[in-house]
């Protein structure tokens, strides 16, 4: 490894090749403005990442033709460049990510990774992002880290060996900070519903949001609660703090809140360094749907746009305009379905755009992808209940769906299940 400039870390990047950038909060943000600078001399360079927190420099419209993002899950910073034809959407389950690189169906050639500084033993580790990571590096041919002062030290399969990086620049930036969005009384009343459904020793999966804040707050009374997900933010350490997350009783893992990223305030990634009780793991591990089932009280809480009476969920888009992706919320709604007492839970509001619009419809719109099948689908709620539809017959379901819509929309949808012949 050698310690260099970021302008001199960046010149080895060169026309057509193709950059793996550090996701999550660690995006390595004096890197990839350094790479940034060099845009008059570079074109078509693809950026590949997943979810990145930060402003995205590369994905602004005058770099169109010098810097094109392949995006393996959109986030805000880059939904407008792929809706508008400037950066491509690969969709793709986040536990498929790693053998993409290894199998060179996505051949890589340089990844820009932000970790800590090297310990004693000559090992860095990747702090708030493991995802795709480990794979990503072992198949570059180049390696450029930035060694941030500001990084946390997690625990875990996260570490990399400075002998396997060859660039490195001395940072001191922060993680981005999420900050905890606010809590409304629909997510509260959602989150009542859905942890009536938890009982005491179930290991959680939840994601970024309202929602899964609200689920936390209601969750605070259980016991022995345990953390099996893909990512993870401040309301795990509400958890842990309240006692009621242990992780006494995994199957596997026990005792530890196994995650392969996380994303939240400076107390979260204080929270994080050094801490024994979170262990970071690879996506593949973390999403394998063979480990999800190992916890016997697997309980998957996810979220949609919309369902239609069928039970088909949309998640990734809104009609043909992407909105996220495929992400992991299939890798953990069939393995927590397997789980011998698994919950798999698709909680989402019942309505959008201030009360105007049903989350819960007919039909999905044209275009819409369906990331969750109806076969997938078990147990539904809303802030006007449950619905079970696992075994249900399409009628069964249709009705189920339409007594957690919203009242105002009820009628229009019986009507509509009605023309369809499905009641």
């Amino acid at each position: 490894m050698r310690i260099v400039e970021p302008t001199e870390a960046v010149s080895c990047i060169t026309s057509g090749e193709t950059v793996y950038l550090h996701g999550g909060a660690a995006m390595p943000t004096i890197l990839l403005d350094a790479l940034v600078k060099r845009a008059p001399e570079l074109h078509d360079v693809r950026l590949v990442h997943l979810h990145a927190e930060g402003p995205g420099p590369h994905l602004a419209p005058e770099m169109a033709g010098h810097f094109r993002h392949v995006a393996l899950f959109i986030g805000p910073n880059a939904r407008q460049a792929v809706n508008e034809g400037r950066a491509d959407y690969i969709p793709i389950f986040l536990s498929d990510i790693p053998n993409l690189f290894r199998s060179r169906t996505l051949p890589l050639d340089v990844v820009m990774m932000n970790a800590t500084l090297p310990d004693a033993h000559g090992f860095v580790s990747l702090g708030t992002s493991v995802d795709a990571m480990p794979a990503a590096i072992g198949s570059a041919r180049t390696v450029i880290a930035q060694l941030n002062r500001a990084m946390p030290r997690s625990l875990g399969d996260g570490f990399v060996h400075v002998d396997d990086i060859d660039l490195a620049v001395e940072v001191d930036v922060p993680p981005f900070p999420v900050p905890t969005p606010p809590i409304g009384d629909v997510e509260r009343r959602i989150g009542g519903h859905v942890a009536e459904l938890v009982p005491d020793r179930a290991v959680l999966q939840m994601g970024i949001g309202a929602i899964p804040g609200a689920v936390a707050l209601e969750l605070r009374g259980k016991h022995d609660l345990g953390i099996h997900t893909e990512m993870f933010t401040d309301v795990v350490v509400d958890l842990v703090e309240a006692g009621a997350v242990t992780g006494a009783y995994k199957e596997i893992n026990r005792g530890k809140i196994v995650s392969t990223f996380l994303m939240g305030t400076p107390r979260l990634y204080d929270f994080v360094n050094d801490n024994p009780m979170v262990e970071m793991r690879p996506v593949d591990y973390t999403n394998d749907t063979a480990v999800i089932r190992r916890l016997r009280r697997m309980t998957a809480i996810n979220s949609a746009i919309e369902i239609d009476l069928s039970g088909q969920v949309s998640a990734d888009s809104i009609g043909h305009r992407f909105y996220s992706g495929i992400g992991g919320q299939l890798d953990f709604m069939r393995g927590a379905a397997l789980a011998p007492d698994g919950r798999a839970i698709i909680a989402l509001p019942a309505t959008a755009q201030a009360g105007t619009v049903s989350r819960v419809v007919p039909e999905l719109k044209p275009g819409a992808g369906v990331v969750t099948t109806r076969g997938h689908v078990h147990t539904v709620v809303t802030e006007y209940g449950v619905a079970e539809l696992h075994g249900r017959s399409i009628a069964d379901r249709a009705r189920a769906l339409i007594g957690i819509a919203h009242p105002d929309f009820r009628a229009d949808l019986l009507r509509a299940a009605r023309e369809a012949h499905w009641l």
